[in-house]
């Protein structure tokens, strides 16, 4: 797969990349790990080369299980890139009365990534994202945390995930070098980052834009199982006729053709893939091999937004 690079970083990845989000989903460490393992093992065959974790996916057994799969493999890991995030508390923690909500502070982020790297099993994380913005952040407080990640040796390269322009710089004007992703859901189904102005913005600062749910949960391929509360309300009818329409036309999956309209952005968006079935992951890979017309580019967004252009 073409290898692109990450943001302004000397780091780079493949086009599409692969999300760990559900390499561990039971209590049954044998079988998250047959998991992890099908699915990391397809990953690499098909070329990806950035796996996106999260220190809460599975309340960190995500995190435990690619580590355990990273050293079986050896060698294997001189072609990733390692990523995870970090900045989300559930409820209960510490306290029981703790509400659900997002920590910033300089010593989460700091002993999260130090706990990340453990159950990574790895020395140093690639690519290390703030997974949510606080309301109480300081751009000052975070930018110490990260430049201290940074000068110890424990993270390479740093991004932020969910945060709208003006979030983001705010914390960029604190940082000594430029941030390297937004990780932000972009799709056919969720026009917002378009919107927003964060796809701009992230063409205009070379951040490479990091499309999570790029297929909105599934709807956009074969049906949704696991999707967000927010996803369900995707009205996506006339979209899935067209998009078959133009995959017919191609010779292909509605699947590939939703993924193959992010890359054809000139932002740079990398969509992560996010199935376990390794079926699914080489399926996804091929839309790195196909470039949409404008025109097809276009009709899948008149279709999405189920009314013309203005």
């Amino acid at each position: 797969m073409q290898q692109v690079p990450l943001g302004r970083s000397e780091l780079r990845t493949s086009r599409l990349a692969y999300g760990c989000w559900r390499i561990a989903r039971t209590n049954d460490s044998a079988l998250n790990y047959q998991t992890a393992r099908n699915a990391v093992v397809a990953a690499l065959e098909a070329g990806y080369t950035l796996f996106d974790h999260a220190d809460i996916y599975c309340s960190g057994a995500a995190e435990e299980v690619f580590g355990k799969v990273l050293h079986e493999l050896g060698s294997e890991r001189e072609s990733m890139l390692i990523g995870t995030k970090c900045g989300i508390r559930f409820q209960g923690d510490p306290l029981p009365e703790s509400p659900y909500r997002y920590d910033l502070t300089r010593d989460y982020i700091v002993h999260q990534a130090e706990q990340s790297l453990r159950r990574l099993g790895v020395d140093c994380i690639d690519l290390y994202q703030l997974h949510r913005p606080d309301l109480l952040m300081d751009h000052h407080e975070v930018a110490g945390a990260l430049v201290k990640l940074r000068e110890s040796g424990k993270v390479r390269e740093f991004g932020i995930s969910n945060f709208s322009p003006s979030q983001v710089s705010l914390l960029q004007s604190a940082l000594p070098w430029p941030l390297a992703v937004n990780q932000i859901e972009i799709s056919l189904c969720q026009f917002g980052p378009f919107a927003s102005g964060a796809v701009d913005q992230c063409q205009q600062l070379q951040i490479t834009p990091l499309a999570w749910s790029p297929l909105g949960g599934g709807l956009l391929a074969d049906g949704a199982s696991d999707i967000l509360l927010h996803q369900r309300s995707y009205q996506v009818a006339d979209l899935i006729t067209t998009l078959q329409e133009v995959a017919s036309s191609r010779g292909t999956t509605r699947e590939i053709i939703a993924l193959a309209w992010l890359l054809r952005h000139p932002s740079g968006i990398v969509p992560i893939i996010g199935s376990v079935r390794p079926e699914r992951i080489h399926a996804a890979a091929k839309a790195a091999e196909l470039t949409l017309t404008r025109e097809e580019w276009y009709r899948l967004v008149v279709a999405a937004r189920r009314e013309p252009l203005p």
